[in-house]
């Protein structure tokens, strides 16, 4: 193996992984080095998203989902299914399976591109010399005209909750139970305990979610959280909000945990206990001293808007750096810094990055919430479609929720889509697309979209915001 490298990547999840391979598309030396190992021992590149995060989460989501619909919505479509089970054994399996298909893809396409995969620890040195520790502790030092840190993220931990890996688990663990808890609690409703909480709740799980902030999916549009909480409770996802939770503790009943909300001190008994309060970025043991790399008093990777570190020839990308904690954020960023790199263009659109949260209904948004465009002195115009009108998703038997587009009432320039309903995360990449090309309501209203089809939610959304909609009536 050589020592040199045009580049090397720290990090081999969704930023480090695609900044390793257009590096090498742009026909320069990388080598990636990553060190996620999973609880069995093994090594696997894709980080936390492939291997403890967005895949096997989806996985989960999609067999739960089933069973729910199986016990819940078949019927209305005339298909009678009896005695239906579940198989937690085998829906873990089948998770794996696609988890370890997915991370051994992103190794082969490594070795296809001619990076140079690396297992182990990378640690910044002065110099853009890089630190690599093997699996085997073995130590060598490696040089490179250009670093890339893309060491990702960790799951947060809460003062006052231990976790044991069986009874009190992060994110990771929630994963991995082998049975249906019959009490689960939930710390923390934003994306990540929302879709956990899912998961289980649909298998059976009495499942209360205890969010220590009063308002309810904040970063989403007032309307859209509003509506999302509706479908939570029908789900049976008992939400407390303003609960702050002091601490949780193994009893002979199960964990005790305590929490203050406006009425005072609470506590609850349960089974399974799910921290999912957030992440913060991954830096243990990644800068030697004298490197010039600075973190910020969060820990994050201080880069500027170009994903440059202040020294030369350091890059950061990914959870590690400002901005949204979101996979495809961060495989923009790889992307990008490696076309810097190599002399071409390079860059990232912040204001239109999509957001999705995988529950049923989905949640999807893109730009600007009415309540942030009024903020910023805008004056706008809205406009709304509910998929309840929608032939193709009543077909589906899939009515709930809605469109929103918010545009700018002057110029017409749209400023946020948000949408609650099927396929919302499918949905959101037309009104990315739009708001890319700083399309307007009108550009939307102009575009054909094909009949029937759930799209037609966000061309009506569109002409709603000028009471011109055709399949609702205009107010």
């Amino acid at each position: 193996m050589s020592d040199s490298f045009d580049v090397i990547v720290i990090g081999g999840g969704p930023a480090g992984y695609p900044a390793a391979l257009r590096a090498a598309q742009n026909k320069l030396s990388v080598a990636c080095i990553d060190e996620w190992k999973n609880r069995d021992g093994t090594n696997a590149f894709g980080g936390t998203c492939l291997n403890a995060g967005c895949i096997p989460s989806k996985a989960l989501l999609e067999s739960s989902e089933l069973y729910h619909r199986a016990q819940h919505e078949f019927a209305a479509h005339g298909v009678k299914v009896q005695g239906v089970g579940i198989d937690i054994g085998q829906m873990q399996k089948r998770k794996a399976t696609i988890v370890k298909g997915m991370t051994q893809g992103i190794l082969g396409l490594l070795k296809a591109a001619g990076v140079t995969p690396l297992t182990g620890h990378g640690k910044l040195l002065p110099g853009r010399k890089v630190e690599f520790t093997g699996t085997d502790g073995s130590k060598k030092t490696l040089q490179a005209k250009n670093v890339v840190i893309a060491s990702g993220s960790e799951p947060m931990p809460l003062r006052g909750v231990e976790f044991d890996g069986k009874a009190v688990v992060d994110s990771w663990g929630a994963l991995e139970f082998e049975a249906v808890p019959k009490r689960l609690c939930v710390i923390g409703a934003g994306v990540i305990g929302l879709e956990l909480g899912s998961v289980w709740r649909r298998l059976g799980a009495e499942t209360v979610v205890l969010e220590a902030l009063e308002q309810f999916l904040p970063m989403a549009d007032g309307a859209l959280a509003k509506e999302a909480m509706r479908h939570f409770k029908k789900l049976g996802l008992d939400i407390k909000l303003g609960a702050k939770v002091s601490e949780a503790k193994a009893g002979k009943d199960g964990i005790q945990v305590s929490y203050a909300d406006a009425s005072g001190t609470q506590s609850l008994t349960v089974d399974r206990l799910i921290v999912a309060i957030g992440r913060r970025p991954f830096t243990k043991d990644l800068l030697a001293e004298g490197t010039g790399v600075v973190l910020d008093a969060k820990g994050f990777v201080e880069v500027d808007d170009h994903c440059k570190t202040g020294t030369d020839g350091v890059w950061a990308v990914g959870d590690c750096v400002r901005g949204p904690m979101l996979a495809h954020k961060g495989k923009e960023e790889g992307v990008a810094v490696a076309d810097l790199i190599a002399g071409q263009y390079g860059h990232v659109n912040y204001k239109v990055i999509p957001s999705v949260i995988y529950t049923a209904p989905e949640i999807a948004w893109v730009g600007q919430t009415e309540e942030q465009a009024k903020a910023a002195g805008r004056t706008v115009k809205t406009g709304s479609f509910p998929f309840a009108a929608s032939g193709r998703a009543k077909a589906m038997e899939a009515g709930a929720g809605f469109c929103k587009i918010v545009s700018d009432a002057g110029s017409d320039e749209i400023l946020g889509i948000h949408i609650i309903g099927p396929m919302a995360g499918e949905l959101i990449a037309e009104a990315v697309l739009a708001m890319e090309y700083s399309a307007s309501s009108e550009d939307l209203q102009r575009t054909i979209h094909a009949h029937p089809t759930l799209s037609e939610a966000v061309h009506e959304a569109a002409l709603a915001a000028d009471k011109r909609a055709i399949d609702i009536p205009n107010r």
